[in-house]
């Protein structure tokens, strides 16, 4: 069995939505949908892995300020195409320190802000076109894997794979698995980085406040995808309803999704 993570060694959370059960007993294809974090500081020898697969094409799902801040460097083998889920990130993944700690100086801020970054994703249009889009490109490309990504891989990345993954009929409690895998992998770095940035504050309840919020910020939580998941049901009865109903993406069109990435 291929491994789920990747071998790339400059880049974060770069995993295969490969071998997941669907509900009718069919199973993902291998090295075909390919979730990661940011592709601006891999090396030549990350882009010569993610050629070999090949990865065909790269979707970037990140504001443009993130795209123009750290563009992404794409194997020579792929397309690249940028499709924005929000105008400018609201994930807080690419913000500065500055910038953040000023939002978050109160007890539960990132938990709360997170709540309401996953319940946007839901309805904003820039969402709805960059979800949408996705699909489109999955339909076309016939040959070779898709990579999508955000800053983190984590939030606007976690929200395309459950879309992903609930249009091909993999059972909720699987994706929610996937989801939380961010939690595990990046693990040593969230906080190796966390602890580097409380070292170099004030020993202080207001700095451990920070940290716990910035904690929040970076990791993620059952809480968060399932303030989509009930947004989703309240307002179009289901997952299934809201993929044919909001996004546009019919019977016929989930019907080739299946046939494309299921084996």
């Amino acid at each position: 069995m291929p491994n789920r993570l990747l071998n790339i060694k400059d880049g974060h959370n770069f995993r295969d939505l490969g071998g997941y059960q669907t509900e009718d007993g069919r199973t993902v294809k291998w090295r075909q949908l390919l979730r990661t974090g940011s592709l601006a500081n891999l090396s030549d020898k990350d882009l010569n892995t993610l050629a070999q697969i090949p990865v065909t094409v790269d979707i970037d799902l990140r504001g443009q300020a993130e795209v123009q801040q750290m563009p992404d460097r794409v194997p020579e083998s792929a397309t690249y195409y940028h499709l924005p889920v929000f105008a400018e990130d609201e994930t807080d993944a690419s913000h500065s320190n500055e910038e953040i700690a000023k939002r978050m100086q109160d007890p539960g801020n990132g938990y709360r802000h997170m709540l309401t970054v996953y319940s946007r994703m839901v309805i904003i249009p820039s969402a709805k076109k960059a979800f949408r889009q996705l699909f489109d490109r999955l339909l076309a490309n016939s040959d070779g894997a898709t990579i999508f990504h955000c800053t983190a891989g984590k939030d606007r990345t976690g929200m395309a794979a459950f879309l992903i993954l609930s249009a091909l009929g993999v059972p909720r409690e699987t994706i929610l698995r996937d989801y939380l895998l961010t939690n595990e992998v990046t693990a040593d770095f969230r906080e190796g980085w966390l602890a580097q940035m409380k070292a170099t504050m004030p020993q202080t309840p207001s700095t451990d406040t920070l940290i716990n919020n910035r904690r929040d910020l970076a990791s993620v939580n059952a809480d968060y995808l399932g303030t989509a998941i009930t947004a989703i049901d309240d307002q179009y009865g289901d997952i299934q309803h809201y993929l044919r109903d909001y996004l546009g993406l019919s019977d016929d069109e989930q019907q080739q999704l299946r046939e494309r990435y299921l084996e």
